[in-house]
Parts: structure tokens; C-alpha cells; sequence
């Protein structure tokens, strides 16, 4: 089995960091070495403490290493209607998402998709994703296979949808029920894959597909949940009109039992005080995806009043309403959104947030997010003078939250300058 040293910079998170102060909440080792075999992280800590004989090395100074990048939310299908026109949320949908969703029905069209699709996560530096695929179980099948392939860790599922959309789109509650229960046979705890039930939202579910997704939810408790919440004013009242009897959008999901710890769900941005403590009683995991709700003029995420009640929040790109495949860019417009709400996302917190803590808000912190010693050897190289005008601004830097704050505003792909999934590297030499 072959070892590798990987020389570089490190950092990594033990816990959210409460203040800008908060340097116990991270390790930051200027001199720096992983020890990575099998897929793993063996050993971490400075070069002169890893001894590691006959091992490969690999050598990233003086660039920056911190685990891989962590996205909660995201569209399979819709890689190629990112940066379309639309007035909102469901515009957006009609016009563009559910045309392109249809040409997922041809599996060689799924498999070629899926592999441009990991890559453009991986050159973002993005190793661990959570995604929707299409109505189509051929969609979810192809994703699981092309990640297989790369050890990739992945969480998906086939999209459970049977009204409000065009028939070419539609299941049926047996049928995504059946497909949904055949997919996680054959692939949920298959390497580093896991399954998540998928009903898209209200709008598209009758009460009697939620009640088949109410079913494959008891019956696969480890299986992740994921679906879309308020995030749009038109959303809000189409789905209390669909489901009048319950008290509310949240209220909808909590009657079909799809509220609970390893429930994600997308925006969450037009809450009640009620709703917000009907999530927090459920463990239920809100994700904030700041690019799109930008985009399509959703609203502001209130992430301080969510954590205010005991609530994980994840964040994601939200491709293909989010606009960036990058988390670099998602916390830019991420910061931006909260500045407007007078909250701030210091940097440290920042970095925190798109690798640990997105891995407990998935309950995977145990495997993932850090460069703890037993852990799955997801990491990436970062270099923060990647563009002339990202060096001519370090130039001037004081330390390691200038050089995080110029990644988190400035930076992209170009910054990134390798992604190990399972110890691999990713991107071409």
C-alpha cells in the first residue's frame, strides 16, 4: 500500500470558532506534514515529528492544506442552465430547469454528464457533495457510478416529483418509491456513497408521494433527507394552498415525518418563529445558499436567528440558481449576505463552516472536514497569490485571516491548486 508525505502549511478546525480571537478553536502548522495511506490520514503534524520512511513525498510549500470543501446542496441536472435569465424562483424552474431535467431521461447523456460534473467540483476544490439528480433513477445511477470510481464521497438521490411539472418529469408515488427503494439496494454504504431520499419540495409531491418518501424514511433511518423550504414568497403560498390543512410550509413536512437530523433543507430564508423552532425540535439541518438566493432575488438568509436557536446550518452552492461551483465564492456572497443583516463571517468561521462544520451538519464529522489522524484523506492546496491582484493584496497581509479573508473574497478555481479525494490528486499536474 503505498504512503505518501505531503509537505505544506496546515490548518484545520477542532470547533467553530467563536470569536476572531478564537485561535484554540483550529491547529495552524507552518512547517507542516500529512501522512496519507490507503485512502486515509495516518498521521499530522510538523515535518520534523512525521517520520515516514520509504514514503512518497509530495511537496506544497509554501501553499496552504485544509481539508477538502464540503457542499450541502447542489443540481446534477442543471450544470448547463446555470447563468439563465428568469424574473424568480419559479420562472426559473418552468423555463429553464424542468426543460433541461427532461434530457436526463438518456442514461449516455447521465454518465457523460456525471463525469464533467465531479470534475468541476473537484477543480473547486470540493470533495464531499450532496446532490439532486433527476427524476430519472438512470441520473442517480450515474452519479453514484462516476463517484464510485473515484472513491468520492457522495450523497444523492432520484428526485420524487408527480405534479407541477411536465409529464416527460413526472413519477409516480409506487414508481418513485420503487426506484428510490431500488437505488439505495444498490448503492447506499457502497464506499463512500450514501442515499438521500429526495421529494423536491411541496409544490411537486402529492400527499401521496410524500407518503411513499414518509415510508422509505422509516425504513432507511440512516438515510439523509433532502428537499427545498421557503424559499420564495410564491413558493410559500402555492404549497400552504396545496396542503391547507397544515399549520404552515414547515408544518407540511413535520405531518409526513421528513423533519429530523439528517433532514436538509435547501434556503430557509422566509421562516415564522414557529417554523424555526419546529426545525430546531426536529435536529432538522437548514442550508444556506447565498449565491442563488442573490440570483433569483429569494431573500436573505438569517443564519445568526437559526443558530440563535440551536440550529446547524449548512452552507452550499446551490448549482445551478447558484452561480459559482466555487465554496470560495459562495462565502464571498455569503459574507455579503449577512453584512446587509449587520452579521459578520470572520474568516476563521468561514473556512470552519465549508469543511467541518458542513461535515457535522451531514453527521460525517467523525470521517470527514478535518485533517485528523483516521480520517478520510479529502484535502486541498490552496495558494493565496494565485491571480496578480490576489499577491498584490497579500503583499500587505498580516497573518493567516488576511490570507483566509483574500481566499474567501477573491478567490476561485485559480486558487486552488490541488484536490485529493482519498489521497488522490485530482486535477492534472
Amino acid at each position: 500500500m503505498t504512503r505518501t508525505l505531503i509537505r505544506a502549511r496546515l490548518l484545520t478546525f477542532h470547533r467553530e470558532p467563536q470569536t476572531p480571537d478564537d485561535t484554540g478553536a483550529f491547529t495552524y502548522i507552518e512547517d507542516g506534514a500529512l501522512l496519507v495511506e490507503g485512502g486515509m490520514i495516518r498521521a499530522m503534524g510538523g515535518a520534523s515529528t512525521i517520520k515516514a520512511e520509504g514514503a512518497q513525498i509530495i511537496d506544497h510549500r509554501p501553499h496552504l492544506l485544509m481539508p477538502g470543501f464540503i457542499d450541502t446542496h447542489l443540481h446534477f441536472p442543471q450544470t448547463q442552465v446555470i447563468a439563465s435569465w428568469a424574473a424568480e424562483l419559479l420562472d426559473w424552474l418552468n423555463d429553464y430547469t424542468f426543460p433541461e431535467e427532461t434530457r436526463y431521461a438518456d442514461p449516455a447523456l447521465c454518465a457523460t454528464m456525471a463525469g464533467a460534473f465531479l470534475d468541476r467540483l473537484t477543480d473547486h476544490g470540493t470533495t464531499t457533495a450532496v446532490a439532486y439528480a433527476s427524476v430519472h433513477a438512470s441520473s442517480a445511477d450515474a452519479l453514484f457510478a462516476e463517484a464510485h470510481k473515484r472513491n468520492m464521497r457522495l450523497i444523492t438521490g432520484k428526485v420524487m416529483m408527480d405534479r407541477n411539472a411536465p409529464d416527460a418529469l413526472c413519477d409516480t408515488p409506487q414508481s418513485s418509491y420503487d426506484d428510490s427503494k431500488a437505488l439505495i439496494a444498490r448503492w447506499h454504504g457502497v464506499g463512500r456513497l450514501g442515499y438521500a431520499i429526495t421529494p423536491r419540495f411541496a409544490i411537486t409531491s402529492t400527499p401521496a408521494q410524500l407518503e411513499a418518501a414518509q415510508s422509505l424514511a422509516a425504513e432507511h433511518p440512516d438515510c439523509h433527507i433532502q428537499t427545498h423550504l421557503s424559499e420564495n414568497h410564491a413558493e410559500i403560498a402555492l404549497s400552504c394552498q396545496l396542503y391547507p390543512d397544515a399549520t404552515d410550509y414547515t408544518d407540511i413536512y413535520a405531518r409526513y415525518g421528513l423533519l429530523r437530523e439528517n433532514s436538509l433543507l435547501g434556503h430557509c430564508i422566509h421562516l415564522s418563529d414557529r417554523e424555526i423552532w419546529a426545525l430546531a425540535d426536529a435536529g432538522a439541518k437548514p442550508v444556506f445558499c447565498p449565491t442563488s438566493n442573490l440570483f433569483l432575488g429569494s431573500g436573505l438568509f438569517n443564519d445568526a436567528k437559526l443558530r440563535a436557536a440551536g440550529l446547524t446550518n449548512g452552507i452550499a452552492t446551490d448549482i445551478g440558481g447558484g452561480t459559482s461551483y466555487s465554496l470560495l465564492t459562495t462565502l464571498a456572497e455569503g459574507y455579503k449576505v449577512l453584512q446587509l443583516q449587520g452579521q459578520r463571517l470572520h474568516p476563521y468561521r468561514a473556512f470552519d463552516w465549508i469543511t467541518r462544520g458542513n461535515a457535522e451538519a451531514l453527521g460525517l464529522a467523525d470521517r470527514i472536514g478535518t485533517l485528523d489522524p483516521g480520517t478520510e484523506a479529502d484535502f486541498v492546496v490552496l495558494d493565496a497569490r494565485a491571480t496578480q491582484a490576489m499577491a498584490q493584496r497579500m503583499d500587505r497581509a498580516r497573518g493567516l485571516a488576511d490570507e483566509l479573508f483574500t481566499l474567501q473574497v477573491m478567490g476561485c478555481d485559480r486558487a486552488v491548486v490541488q484536490t485529493y479525494v482519498a489521497g488522490q490528486q485530482q486535477k492534472p499536474l
